[in-house]
């Protein structure tokens, strides 16, 4: 197997709607980090607001039906099939039913739930 896994830049973290403006001026009037509301059209975030965060970029995700926080993480390899082909033979099996993603994507999860989006990294 020569798929190398990498962290990515994006970090998303699922916010309830009751938390979600509380959460947003943590980010940017205590921590003063830039914080930007993005336009989204997305059957389950109803809001987001990026937040730069050193190299990183961390999404704030406004979702309605969510009772508390939860953060989800990018991973990202050569080729996204040979990685899926890889992490099955493991014992890993994606779970796009999550969310909605691109067909070039998949969620998969550790064992103790912490959700990642496996994609193809960029080549320059």
């Amino acid at each position: 197997m020569n798929t190398k896994f990498e962290a990515g830049i994006n970090i998303a973290i699922k916010i309830p709607k009751n938390k979600y403006e509380k959460t947003v001026s943590f980010y940017k009037d205590i921590l003063k980090l830039q914080v930007e509301e993005k336009p989204i059209d997305h059957p389950t975030v109803s809001r987001t607001h990026e937040v730069k965060f050193g190299n990183n970029v961390i999404w704030l995700d406004c979702v309605d039906n969510y009772t508390h926080s939860e953060t989800w993480l990018q991973l990202t390899v050569p080729n996204v099939e040979e990685a899926t082909d890889y992490l099955r033979s493991k014992g890993v099996e994606p779970c796009d039913e999550i969310e909605e993603l691109p067909n070039n994507m998949h969620w998969i999860q550790d064992p103790a739930g912490t959700v990642f989006n496996l994609q193809e990294r960029e080549t320059t």
